[in-house]
């Protein structure tokens, strides 16, 4: 009965620790992880490590913004790389046709964006589960489509020449130099993400998702949460897209942005655990490797990570994220039941 003791005093001491530093100011934990992983690009063994480092943290953010609409607030969307696809384009094309700087392009960039969040999220106030997820899967689709038939896009043959960020004469122009943007625009992503959660808000896109019409009898706008929840993930796909875009060589192509990595992006939130942030991350940094790993075998993606959907659904239905809700619950129960017997038997020996 010791390891379970020993489980808890380490999960506390953590849980612990955590709270002093948000007493300290409730950005400090994001100040330590950001000086944690700080040396990560002089770690890695090579350059190709270092580009897939900042990758993960671009898809952390897709994922972190993806749960928000449908882990916290119930939309059933797979069309989440569509809104990807707009916000790199739209700084593309800010930058290179327009010559703005990418500090301007980024936030046209999550405008544009936000704008077709809205017309994600209308469909959602007549339809729900698989028909609206059909319409979300042919919206994303449709944007590739537009954007392969169209020659001011680069159709088929890609958008290149997208210059990589500045800060005076400082260029973000290596996977180094750009990891040092990616990654704490990453940790302020799922920062705000834990506040929306802990939030009135996030109580509110909760109360949708498990129960629409009980919300609404509570004085909850079911209609209008479920368009903040479209919104704020459309915004994290734009910051996402944007990102993608302005990292080098600063190319674009339609073949970025299938069905492939619809559902790839799909299976990072569901491997996670749905309205689970630590769960998502998590699911985001193995789903990444192992589509990196197994990229030899483009043509059986769909194959693979439809069944580990299928799978995760059927043996794991919380995620990886009620694993660890679980664990944790599991061993403050055991610990509970071993403190109760010390004492009872402190008391028979009195």
């Amino acid at each position: 009965m010791a390891e379970p003791a020993a489980s808890l005093r380490f999960v506390d001491s953590v849980e612990r620790g955590l709270a002093h530093l948000r007493a300290v100011h409730p950005l400090m934990p994001w100040v330590i992880a950001a000086l944690v992983l700080a040396p990560l690009p002089w770690v890695l063994v090579n350059t190709y490590h270092v580009f897939l480092a900042n990758f993960i943290c671009i898809m952390i953010l897709l994922s972190v913004g993806l749960n928000i609409v449908k882990g916290f607030c119930g939309q059933v969307t797979v069309g989440h790389v569509g809104l990807y696809a707009i916000g790199a384009y739209t700084a593309a094309v800010m930058s290179v046709n327009f010559g703005m700087p990418f500090w301007i392009s980024l936030p046209i960039a999550v405008g544009v964006t936000l704008l077709a969040g809205v017309v994600v999220g209308i469909p959602s106030f007549r339809l729900e589960g698989a028909y609206l997820a059909l319409v979300t899967l042919g919206l994303g689709e449709s944007v590739r489509l537009f954007i392969s038939a169209t020659e001011y896009l680069g159709a088929t043959n890609g958008f290149s020449g997208i210059p990589a960020p500045r800060i005076g004469e400082f260029r973000f122009d290596t996977y180094q130099r750009y990891y040092y943007l990616v990654m704490p625009v990453m940790l302020l992503g799922v920062f705000f993400s834990f506040q929306i959660l802990k939030s009135r808000l996030g109580r509110a896109f909760m109360a949708v998702r498990e129960d629409p019409v009980a919300a609404a009898a509570s004085g909850v706008n079911v209609r209008g949460h479920k368009m903040v929840a479209f919104l704020i993930s459309a915004a994290y796909a734009g910051f996402a897209g944007a990102l993608y875009a302005h990292m080098i060589p600063g190319y674009l192509n339609p073949r970025n942005f299938t069905v492939i990595e619809m559902v790839t992006l799909l299976l990072m939130v569901v491997l996670g655990g749905l309205g689970h942030i630590w769960g998502g991350i998590i699911g985001a940094i193995i789903v990444t490797l192992v589509y990196d790993f197994t990229k030899d075998y483009y043509h059986y993606s769909l194959l693979m990570f439809g069944m580990v959907i299928v799978l995760t659904v059927l043996f794991m239905p919380k995620g990886i994220g009620g694993i660890i809700d679980r664990f944790i619950a599991t061993r403050r129960f055991i610990a509970i039941r071993e403190r109760q017997a010390e004492a009872a038997a402190r008391g028979e020996a009195d």
